[in-house]
């Protein structure tokens, strides 16, 4: 069944309109015909089993039939502060990344990054980066799309990181502390999780992370490519927190 994503004002119970994209979409690209039945989600976790009432040029009028909570969000909201990656590997970590379940994403620019963004040039890769997450969420069935943050540098990322219950970060030296280990017991809303750039943390970062609490953990006894690493953290993350392994 097709899916689409609309803003709460876009919502008339028990009617839903469609126009721009989600209309040309829904009459152009799969030729909807009045009866037939589409979901829609709010991006706030509501879903809306929807009728074609009504399919004209530039807009559909949707009848919704049912509306019920997203069965796909997590219970915790996992914030990826993903440092700045070569090439477009950052558009892959937040495909999958979406899928896998993150609540949003923020770039950070550390010490090791070799790529620098900022003014316009960030602003349109933000914009970019935010409609391959809604494409994903999309496709992957979500009840929110995730929001891409501001690229922060790694003190702001820290200052932001502060708000959450839990703060973790990947980092090759530590042997012991395992992901399951990390959140054993833990029963807090959300958890910032932090992946380095291709070089990886800098003393001085590793040091400021560690001052400021947050736990640092071993992804195993290979080394991980930073794109692998946030899609294998999180992996392992929401499958221990939501309770799928003994």
């Amino acid at each position: 069944m097709p899916r689409y994503f609309v803003s709460k004002e876009e919502i008339n119970l028990p009617k839903i309109t469609f126009t721009g994209e989600n209309a040309h979409h829904l009459l152009t690209v799969l030729r909807a015909k009045e009866g037939e039945r589409v979901e829609v989600c709010d991006g706030c976790g509501t879903d809306y089993l929807c009728r074609v009432e009504q399919a004209e040029k530039n807009s559909a009028l949707l009848y919704v039939e049912e509306s019920r909570p997203s069965q796909s969000e997590p219970k915790t909201k996992v914030t990826l502060f993903q440092a700045l990656p070569k090439a477009d590997k950052m558009e892959l970590i937040i495909q999958k990344c979406t899928e896998l379940g993150v609540f949003s994403i923020v770039p950070v620019a550390t010490e090791h990054c070799i790529v620098k963004l900022s003014g316009k040039d960030a602003q349109k890769k933000r914009e970019r980066w935010q409609k391959i997450a809604e494409a994903a969420a999309k496709q992957s069935g979500r009840g929110i799309i995730p929001q891409m943050g501001d690229v922060l540098t790694f003190g702001q990322a820290v200052q932001q990181a502060k708000e959450m219950d839990l703060a973790l970060f990947a980092y090759e030296k530590e042997e012991k502390r395992t992901v399951s280990m990390a959140v054993r017991g833990f029963s807090g809303k959300t958890v910032a999780l932090f992946v380095g750039p291709e070089g990886g943390f800098s003393v001085s970062e590793v040091e400021k992370a560690m001052e400021n609490g947050w736990n640092p953990i071993t992804l195993g006894k290979r080394i991980l490519r930073t794109e692998t690493a946030g899609m294998a953290s999180i992996a392992i993350l929401l499958d221990r927190l939501e309770g799928e392994e003994p």
